[in-house]
């Protein structure tokens, strides 16, 4: 961390982690704008510490599409770092025409980037999904990754989705090929970032990690972002969770709407990622994923 430059925040109150939003609108909003400014202080510390060597990985999920918006905001509207996309080749035809509507629309340097070669011999999730997983997302990410040149990548990962992202930190270390060792996970005392400053580590920032699922959906109801139709039920079903086609399945809702979506997650005791492939969202296999560089 810069000494000129302490958090403008402080911790986050333990009320506002743990209990639920008051429903007064004004109150929903000041919490609001502290989950945003406090992920805005994360992305503006990382540009200052890695300059043009930071990237901003983008999946066209509401997450990822939010933090792309904190980016912009951070920047008063234009996005001067790279979107990447790593494309499997096996999403949803949805995100690829929200993906050119929208880098389009928000004047995105936008990178897509395949392992080509194992597309090539015939990489997919019929030879196992931690190999498909691995081979398409994880050797893609580190291909483009060391193309670039890059120090350090922006990623919308939060911590209450998945038990194995809540042991990760605002700015996390990462090997030179982009594993990560858990075991030794830097100390943030207090919620405050600890910039990773040796120039050869490779650094995977995470400026979503305080927000919870339900916060997302109120903040993009109340910024009115854009939103892939995926995410709205159609007879009776929608996803939840968005990526492969091939490893997600939508779940039983009729949350047609933003509104409605909130007040679903607000009641339900059903996981974010239960429509995700299993054999990869077990902690074992997530674990062993993240650790060779997945996100």
């Amino acid at each position: 961390m810069r000494s000129d430059a302490p958090s403008p925040l402080g911790p986050l109150r333990e009320s506002a982690k743990s209990s639920p939003v008051p429903p007064s609108s004004r109150l929903v909003d000041t919490y609001l704008d502290e989950l945003e400014s406090r992920s805005i202080y994360v992305i503006r510390e990382a540009a200052h510490a890695y300059g043009d060597k930071l990237a901003l990985l983008w999946s066209m999920g509401k997450d990822s599409t939010t933090l792309l918006h904190l980016a912009r905001k951070a920047f008063l509207g234009e996005l001067p770092l790279r979107v990447i996309h790593i494309d499997t080749s096996f999403k949803f035809p949805e995100i690829y025409a929200f993906r050119a509507r929208l880098a389009e629309a928000w004047r995105l340097r936008l990178e897509v980037a395949a392992n080509d070669a194992a597309l090539a011999d015939g990489m997919s999730p019929k030879r196992g999904r931690h190999r498909c997983c691995t081979a398409l997302k994880t050797e893609a990410l580190a291909q483009r990754v060391e193309r670039l040149g890059l120090r350090a990548l922006l990623v919308g990962i939060r911590r209450d989705e998945h038990a194995i992202r809540a042991k990760e930190r605002y700015f996390s270390p990462r090997g030179a090929d982009g594993s990560w060792d858990v075991a030794e996970a830097a100390l943030e005392m207090w919620g405050e970032p600890h910039r990773v400053a040796d120039d050869t580590t490779h650094c995977r920032v995470h400026p979503l990690l305080h927000w919870r699922e339900v916060d997302v959906w109120r903040y993009i109801q109340r910024e009115g972002l854009p939103l892939l139709e995926l995410y709205r039920a159609s007879d009776g079903r929608r996803y939840r969770s968005v990526g492969c086609a091939c490893c997600c399945d939508a779940v039983a809702s009729e949350a047609a709407d933003v509104d409605a979506i909130i007040a679903e997650i607000e009641q339900t005791r059903v996981g974010e990622r239960s429509g995700r492939a299993q054999d990869k969202e077990s902690e074992f296999m997530m674990q062993k994923l993240r650790s060779l560089g997945y996100m």
